[in-house]
């Protein structure tokens, strides 16, 4: 297309587009086609719309008076280069000057010759080698090939009733108790596993505290960038909203933190953005099914929202939809994160009967947390003060070289017997 210097056109995307409202390109195999006009197209789609994995596919097809071509975008016969590229297709309105860019996906449409497939027998298709050479010992077979071909179909029968028994009982299992209270089981079995492995990156060489549990791997330094209009906010709090925050029942670790800032410069900012940060971990700890508005109304950004999602939930399906939930392990992982926020907040020292109940976790869940990862635990003593709050005793984890290695049978209390 060319365009004289007097002439101005525009761009518009359309975002909104659903898949079967895409543009077709086709390619035809064999050849150009001279009249398009004489072609009949026609679209299929996949009637499993509920089926994410098949709800995408179509089936092209294009017939002529001669000839029907035929193309799909799943398959072997599909181009391969229709997930590795997006593709898009420009309309251009001449009154407006507007030119419209719709999503396009490729079809190869390829000659469907009559008789050319021809289908195998049912017999071809079914039997397999094992079936022929069973059908050879019933017709030619020696009475102890016969016995033995015999015993061997009869120990078949035997586990294919036995394999429909235990089908049998899942499916029943699952009608008492259903699907959710079976994935809870399997959540709170998968948290028994080793917290080892949902840990954030650890440096056992390490010559500082500081640099054992580094702040880059919580936070990289283009999503700490990411972070500083949020973080200016949060800095702008006042000591009403802070204490409104208390009251509605806020994340008390970030109100602390908040309370205590450094007065100016480079310390501040970093404080406000990593209370941010921390306010969203633990308003993510308290989710199920996090859907992707999570964080919109708080004006998370989008790389964070992004990093929240791959690090702290799984995707699961339901209904057709992808989900992403935050399991058991899940859970563990975002509180040894959260942990280790705190550490670099607090120099090296957190507030961990605060951080439990900010989480919504049992205080021994934490403390096993706590002591995976190394750190000295303590307890405050106890205030005077009228707020309940100080009279009560926190645990508190500091992060002190060399780290302590904790028996794991250590806290196991005997059991008194019985006189």
């Amino acid at each position: 297309m060319t365009t004289t210097m007097a002439t101005s056109s525009s761009l518009v995307y359309c975002e909104e587009e659903r898949e079967a409202d895409k543009a077709v390109i086709v390619r035809f195999s064999n050849g150009c086609v001279k009249n398009a006009e004489k072609l009949d197209f026609t679209m299929y789609k996949n009637a499993d719309e509920s089926n994410p994995r098949k709800k995408s596919r179509r089936i092209l097809v294009a017939e002529s008076d001669r000839l029907s071509y035929v193309g799909n975008n799943f398959g072997a016969g599909s181009l391969k280069c229709n997930s590795l590229c997006k593709y898009y297709v420009g309309v251009l309105d001449k009154q407006t000057m507007q030119m419209e860019v719709h999503s396009a996906q490729l079809f190869n449409m390829q000659p469907l010759i009559p008789g050319e497939a021809t289908e195998a027998k049912p017999q071809d298709t079914t039997q397999t080698y094992r079936d022929k050479v069973d059908s050879l010992i019933e017709a030619f077979g020696t009475n102890k090939q016969k016995r033995a071909l015999s015993s061997r179909r009869l120990n078949q029968v035997g586990s294919d009733t036995l394999h429909q028994a235990v089908a049998k009982a899942a499916n029943s299992v699952i009608d008492q108790k259903g699907l959710e209270a079976l994935q809870q089981e399997v959540a709170e079995t998968e948290s028994q596993a080793d917290l080892a492995l949902h840990l954030p990156p650890c440096n056992t060489d390490a010559d500082k505290p500081e640099n054992v549990y580094l702040f880059d791997d919580l936070l990289s330094p283009v999503e700490f960038g990411a972070l500083e209009q949020a973080g200016s906010k949060m800095a702008a709090l006042t000591p009403e909203e802070l204490q409104k925050m208390k009251d509605d029942g806020g994340c008390l670790s970030v109100v602390k933190h908040l309370e205590n800032m450094p007065s100016v410069g480079a310390p501040r900012e970093k404080m406000a953005c990593c209370a941010f940060y921390l306010s969203l971990l633990l308003q993510l700890a308290r989710q199920r099914s996090i859907t992707r508005k999570f964080g919109q109304e708080e004006g998370c950004p989008r790389i964070i929202q992004s990093k929240l999602f791959k690090t702290f939930t799984v995707e699961t399906f339901n209904n057709g939809r992808v989900q992403n939930m935050l399991s058991a392990s899940m859970r563990a992982k975002l509180a040894a994160y959260c942990l280790a926020l705190l550490l670099h907040m607090g120099h090296m020292s957190a507030d961990l009967t605060l951080l439990h109940r900010d989480l919504g976790i049992t205080e021994a869940r934490i403390i096993e947390v706590a002591k995976s990862m190394g750190l000295t635990l303590s307890k405050s003593a106890r205030g005077k003060a009228d707020d309940a709050e100080l009279r009560d005793e926190h645990r508190h984890a500091s992060l002190v070289l060399p780290l302590v290695k904790y028996d794991q049978f250590m806290e196991r209390r005997k059991r008194k017997k019985m006189h």
